[in-house]
């Protein structure tokens, strides 16, 4: 499956962004995972579908309600074989 890393930052941490995330890969059908990284933001790991990977990163840009998005970056990584999508801590 195509995989791709995000890497969020903005106002992201400690308002339920990694949940959301979560909530979000799993109706996309996306496969990896989310954590907070030292810096302040949040980083991802997904798996997916072209199309759904699209989607993903398009919620990623607005988050949940209560974040305050700033940038988002994305690169495309080697393809990953991913069971589930976990918020790592």
């Amino acid at each position: 499956m195509p995989t791709i890393h995000i890497l969020v930052k903005g106002k992201v941490q400690g308002v339920f962004y990694r949940a959301t995330a979560k909530e979000m890969a799993d109706r996309y059908g996306i496969t990896g995972w989310v954590r907070n990284t030292e810096e302040g933001n949040v980083e991802l790991m997904a798996s997916g579908k072209e199309e759904d990977l699209q989607r993903f990163v398009d919620w990623c840009r607005k988050g949940p309600k209560r974040a305050l998005v700033e940038d988002v970056f994305v690169a495309t990584e080697a393809e990953s074989s991913f069971t589930e999508f976990t918020v790592l801590r």
